[in-house]
């Protein structure tokens, strides 16, 4: 279908673009920006008049919650929601049940997401088999799956040998291997240590939980040269080590979560649930230095750390309801919020929610490398249409996703959020739109 996408303030972070253009789509490609060829007939407008046309959001972590976790989260509903933030491409984690060890598992998954055609999806494999942390999966089958490189999710590998093995074989063949810094005994409580666990009796993950798995991560980095990225980052002490890892030229890249980029322990309140989260809340300071790392890029991108949660895994106590909170919708409006707040114009805004995901990403994107994230001429047409002045609440019962459970609730925080999608494209489909 030929689309034309006209009246917009275009803006694309990677090439510094920003103007009012039309842009011109045909068979999943952009044709032309600006200047629309005389003969182009189009099949449908799209007037982006009053919005950005943005290169569609990249998010390097959503969980699906599908295969095994269905009454979570329908693939389908997920990716709706995916779309309705504006998100065109998601890289998913490899905890679902069965683990994505297989690569039938992934042929599956990636098969049943290319007939949706809502989003990209870009599978992360398991590090081992079953994430049970003792033995490698095979690695380049589930390369050659389509996996974008490897994980153990939540799952940290007490063995330390193990990792090692992993990381020598990454590097070897140039996979890069995806690891939260979570120490497996320090790790195991459920808000963060302080002041608010101890008021509140909640058992306390330290700061020194992070650092620790972040210390040992590098040394083996060190030892092995293999290409690490850790996953959402929560503490001020954390953002330092990155700091002085990326200085000594160490291949490490870092996202950090729309929670921990706008919550703090506090907001735990009176034992709510939806604040219960993965990696905990933590106190103001590591959010203040959790923000100044995105933004002198020490951080490389804002996730959504999207978990669906059924109603009764997160309606129970505090510490026995399960972590996690959607996020995919709300991924947009947060980047926004914290781009006002920084005083960062739209374009480097942007950037940590597009470009620079694809950055981390590389080469594993294959022949979507040198366009995904961008809007370029011949490049594929991956667009998010969106309205920066639109102010919206956020109400769980509205939102697409299965999972309704968000610490952004507006009955909650009484704070509502700016910028709302009117359309998202994926490959020159028309994923999403939003009537007036």
């Amino acid at each position: 279908m030929k689309i034309l996408v006209k009246n917009g303030r275009v803006i694309d972070p990677a090439s510094g673009r920003d103007e009012k253009a039309d842009i011109a789509v045909a068979a999943g490609r952009i044709v032309a920006i600006g200047r629309v060829p005389g003969d182009f007939e189009t099949a449908r407008v799209i007037d982006a008049a009053g919005c950005v046309v943005a290169p569609g959001l990249v998010d390097l972590a959503a969980r699906l919650r599908e295969p095994g976790h269905e009454h979570e989260g329908m693939l389908e509903s997920e990716l709706n929601a995916a779309a309705a933030g504006g998100v065109t491409s998601l890289v998913c984690p490899p905890d679902t049940d069965p683990a994505l060890d297989e690569p039938g598992l992934v042929d599956m998954l990636k098969f049943r997401a290319r007939k949706l055609s809502l989003c990209r999806l870009f599978p992360l494999g398991a590090l081992t088999r079953g994430l049970a942390g003792e033995s490698l999966t095979e690695m380049a089958e589930l390369t050659e799956s389509g996996c974008v490189g490897f994980s153990q999710a939540e799952m940290p590998i007490q063995d330390t040998l193990v990792l090692q093995r992993a990381l020598q074989y990454a590097a070897t063949y140039g996979y890069s291997v995806w690891l939260r810094p979570q120490d497996a005994w320090l790790g195991k409580g459920v808000a963060a240590s302080g002041a608010v666990a101890t008021r509140l009796g909640l058992s306390g993950v330290p700061v020194a939980a992070e650092t620790i798995a972040m210390h040992t991560i590098f040394e083996l980095a060190r030892i092995t040269g293999a290409r690490v990225h850790l996953c959402r980052l929560s503490s001020a002490a954390g953002v330092a080590l990155l700091r002085r890892a990326k200085a000594e030229g160490l291949n490490v890249t870092a996202d950090v979560s729309i929670n921990s980029l706008h919550l703090t322990d506090v907001d735990i309140g009176f034992f709510n649930p939806a604040m219960r989260l993965s990696p905990p809340l933590r106190q103001q300071a590591d959010r203040d230095a959790l923000r100044a790392g995105l933004l002198d890029g020490t951080i490389d991108a804002l996730v959504s750390d999207h978990t669906p949660v059924d109603e009764d895994a997160k309606t129970l106590p505090f510490g026995e309801a399960e972590p996690g909170a959607t996020g995919l919708e709300l991924l947009l409006s947060l980047a926004l919020k914290w781009g006002a707040d920084s005083q960062l114009g739209l374009a480097p805004t942007l950037a940590r929610v597009t470009s620079e995901p694809v950055r981390v990403l590389g080469e594993a994107l294959g022949s979507l490398s040198n366009s995904a994230g961008r809007i370029v001429e011949g490049g594929v047409a991956d667009l998010c249409v969106f309205d920066p002045e639109a102010i919206w609440q956020v109400q769980p019962g509205q939102l697409k996703s299965q999972g309704k459970h968000t610490p952004f609730d507006f009955s909650v925080t009484g704070t509502a959020l700016p910028g709302r999608v009117k359309a998202t494209l994926v490959a020159g489909t028309v994923a999403y739109y939003q009537a007036a």
